[in-house]
This record gives C-alpha cells, structure tokens and sequence, in this order.
C-alpha cells in the first residue's frame, strides 16, 4: 500500500462518489433513475460513482433534487477527497505531469490489461504506482534516459518521431508476456539455423497461420515469439531481447505488407545469429549502421541469394509470370521477388497488384 506521512493510504480515501452509490443503495434506485430525476446522463453518473468524475457544483444541485441531499453536503465530500489527494500527491511526489503522461499511456494500458500484464479498471493514481513498478523507476518522467541507457536492437522507421515514454512501456507489456511464458528449452542458436528453412516456408501460409507455426518453431529453439499491437509513438517493426535463459522476438502489425514482416523477421534472426546482443553495442534513438547492414544482409541472402537476384534482374523481365517463376525457385512467396524488385529499383509502383497485404486481428 501507497501510504501518506499522515498514516493514511489511497486506498482510504473515499472517492464522494462511493457516498452516492450508498445512497443509490438505501433508496433502492438505480443508476437510470438517478440520470432521470437529476438531469444527467447515465454515463455521467457512473463515471462519478467509479471515481473517474468530480462532483461539479452543478450536479450536486441535480442530486440535492433527486436525493433530498443539501448540495453543500456532496460539494464539501469532493472538497475533502480533494484535499486529501492534492496532499498524498504532493508527499509521494506526483506532479501533474507525471499524472499526464498516465493519460496519454491509455491506449497502451488497455494493451497490457489484454495481454494480462497490468490490472483492469485502476484509478489513475494506483495506476500511476502500478506503472512505476511495471518500468522500474521512481518518476515516469525518467523513462527517457532510462532508455537511452539500456542495449537494445529494434528495426525502425526513420521518419516518424518515436516517443521514448510509449516505446519504453510498449517494450515492457512484450517483455513482460515473455516473462509469463514458460520455456521448456534454453536458446539455442544452431537449432535456429537448422530451422531457418522450415521459418521460411510458413510465408506460404495466411499470417495468422503463419504465426502460429512459428510460435511452436521458435518455442522449440528457445524463443518467445509473438505480433504485437503497433502503437502510435513506438514506430518499431521488430525487436529482440535475451532475457535470461531465453530470448525474445516480437514482430508488430505496423507495417501491413508481406515482404516487410518477412524481411524485418529475418532482419531479427540475422541480429541473433550474428551474436549482436552479446556484444555489448550501444543502442539510443539511432540505429547502429554497422549491426543493423549486417542484419539486412542476413535478411536479404536468406530469403533470396544476391547473384541470383541480380541475374534475375538483369534479364530485365518483370512479368507476372517471370516473379512467379523466380520466386518458386528461390522457394519463396512472389511478393518477397516483388519488394526486393520495389526496393532496387526504388519504385514502388513496380508490380505493386502483386503485393499481398496482411490483415491482423
């Protein structure tokens, strides 16, 4: 429990709304016919009752009406609860900023009640403690540097703006599923190489297959492997982690093209095998060149070899019917052809009915 130098704890302190809900209780009335003789909504009211709404001046005139309550008695409840939480606030050092950067955390909060890593239906300052146990800091407002501090490899966008505060806590919410999964295997890097080719072919299946049989691939090499919702602010595409004996992989639903997912998946297979997460690199807000052209080389060759590319392409033929062939003898999907042509070219109009767009649920 939060506690107060005065003895007292958040938990003790009264929301007024909880006063309503009793006398909700003792009147045997319910919330719609509150809303109905106070004048306002349903909606309000529950808000109210659930501590997510004040009792403006307003209202507790609708309830004095509706409840034969004087005004003054619910104005002075909010009054007191008031108080009492600009003081807790203050004397736990929770600054209006700090409790802004839990509003604009909404979307993903919802995201790690989903995926059953934080707790539903918190008010906002017991979720505010919760998120500083859940990043491991004392101040959200010290995510950034936090981040900045920590090894990490993720593909990324290089022209959208990231914001350190949602990435940090969107990486938590994977981490921390990962964490909840029980491996019956340590990582193991040359059960990974022997099962590149089997990796490889689940691009032949719908993505939601796909990643199915690639949970249960992975799972078997030591690997937690999941699609994360992307989320505005942390514009990743893949990211991986060694979290004790086992590692993480997390693909996310950003980017919608087939042959983006794939290449980004083995652009993370390429950062493991190349041992980049042993090595003890640097990472901030900027890729590191060297690692991350490593990677893409891996990506590339493995999912189709660079003289046998350039031969295709040199043959200038880029018919349906060319990729079709091409692709089945580099044992791969016809768009990976058509977006390593899209890319080498630099037109991305190029056999562009050939694409084949993913839809996540």
């Amino acid at each position: 429990m939060e506690k107060m130098k005065n003895g007292l704890c958040l938990e003790l302190i009264s929301h007024p709304g909880e006063i309503i809900a009793e006398y909700l209780e003792e009147y045997n009335m319910s919330q719609e016919e509150l809303a109905l003789r106070s004048g306002f909504s349903k909606k309000h009211i529950s808000e109210v009752i659930n501590g997510k709404k004040r009792i403006s001046m307003e209202f507790a005139k609708g309830l004095e009406y509706a409840l034969g309550v004087p005004m003054y008695y619910f104005v002075n409840l909010q009054k007191d609860y008031d108080e009492k939480i600009l003081l807790f606030h203050e004397q736990n050092n929770i600054s209006i900023e700090e409790l802004e950067v839990v509003k604009q955390l909404k979307e993903l909060i919802k995201l790690g009640e989903k995926y059953k890593v934080l707790k539903e239906n918190v008010k906002k300052e017991e979720r505010l403690f919760e998120l500083r146990s859940f990043c491991y800091v004392s101040n959200l407002l010290a995510i950034p540097e936090v981040l900045s501090s920590q090894n990490r490899f993720y593909r990324k966008s290089n022209s959208i703006e990231i914001d350190p505060i949602i990435l940090y806590v969107w990486l938590r919410i994977s981490e921390k599923y990962a964490e909840n999964m029980t491996l019956d295997t340590q990582y193991d890097s040359q059960k990974l190489i022997k099962r590149l080719p089997d990796i490889k072919k689940c691009m032949f299946l719908d993505n939601i297959s796909a990643v199915l049989k690639l949970q249960k691939l992975f799972y078997d090499c030591g690997i937690v492997f999941h699609v994360m919702e992307y989320v505005k602010g942390a514009p990743i595409q893949g990211y991986v982690k060694k979290q004790n004996d086992k590692v993480l992989l997390t693909m996310t639903t950003r980017r919608r093209y087939a042959d983006e997912f794939w290449f980004t998946l083995f652009h993370e297979i390429g950062h493991l095998l190349n041992d980049d997460l042993n090595k003890g690199m640097y990472m901030e807000f900027d890729e590191n060149e060297t690692a991350e052209d490593e990677a893409d080389r891996f990506a590339s060759e493995e999912l189709i070899k660079k003289e046998e590319f350039e031969a295709f392409f040199r043959k200038y033929d880029f018919s349906k019917e060319a990729v079709e062939k091409f692709a089945k003898e580099q044992g791969v999907m016809p768009f990976i052809v058509v977006g390593r042509l899209q890319k080498y070219t630099n037109n991305y109009k190029l056999l562009h009915d050939m694409k084949v767009r993913y839809e996540w649920r």
